[in-house]
This record gives structure tokens, sequence and C-alpha cells, in this order.
């Protein structure tokens, strides 16, 4: 019953930006600390973001660190991470996750979506 549902990804040039979105249902969506995480073939799964339950607090990869903002609207169940100043190796198919707890990483309990490819390419 749990689902979260990425939207919002798609193919862009270097320097440009994109928000993503997750809609959460099947569970209390404000009542848990959400995540950003990534996949690459190369890489494989690399931790993006963190949030909160209520947004006060956030928490981003080195990498992303000053392009990425990591947020949340619990009153529609979405969470969101825009993203500027896109870079190549920021290609990545991207997921949001529900966590048990606030903090950086990933862990066994984060519960992934479907995922949403971002594609930064010239």
């Amino acid at each position: 019953q749990v689902q979260l549902v990425e939207s919002g990804g798609g193919s862009v040039q270097p320097g440009n930006s994109l928000r993503l979105s997750c809609v959460g249902s099947g569970f209390s969506f404000g009542s848990w600390p959400m995540k950003w995480v990534r996949q690459t073939p190369g890489k494989g799964s690399e931790w993006v973001s963190s949030i909160n339950s209520d947004g006060t607090h956030t928490r981003y990869n080195e990498a992303v660190k000053g392009r990425f903002t990591i947020s949340r609207d619990n009153s529609k169940n979405t969470l969101y991470l825009q993203m500027n100043s896109l870079k190549p190796e920021d290609t990545a198919q991207y997921f949001c996750t529900k966590t048990n707890t606030f903090t950086s990483g990933l862990n066994d309990d984060d519960y992934w979506g479907q995922g949403t490819q971002v594609t930064v390419s010239s």
C-alpha cells in the first residue's frame, strides 16, 4: 500500500535545471524523514539528500551541495528536489525513499519508489 511516485526527470543540457517531485501515499507522509538517492551503472547507489519529517533540517552529499535543494510540502504529500547547475555526472536514475531516521547515507530501511531518469548531456 505504501507508494512513492517520482516525476520530473528528463534530458537537459549542462547548466540547466530540473525539479523532481515524489508523491507519497499509503502512509502518514508528514511523520517520516525522506531521502533522494540515485543510481548509475558505474557508481551504483549514491545518497543525494535527506530531509526530516517537518522539513526543518536537511543534509546533502558534498557532490550536490550548493546546487540541489531538498524540500517537502506535507500538505500535498510531496517531496521535491530542485536541481540547478546540472552536470553530466548528475546523470542517473533518481529515487525518493521513505526512511525511519533522519540521517545521511543509505540505510537498509530505505523504502524506494520506482525512480525517474535524469540525463545531463550536450
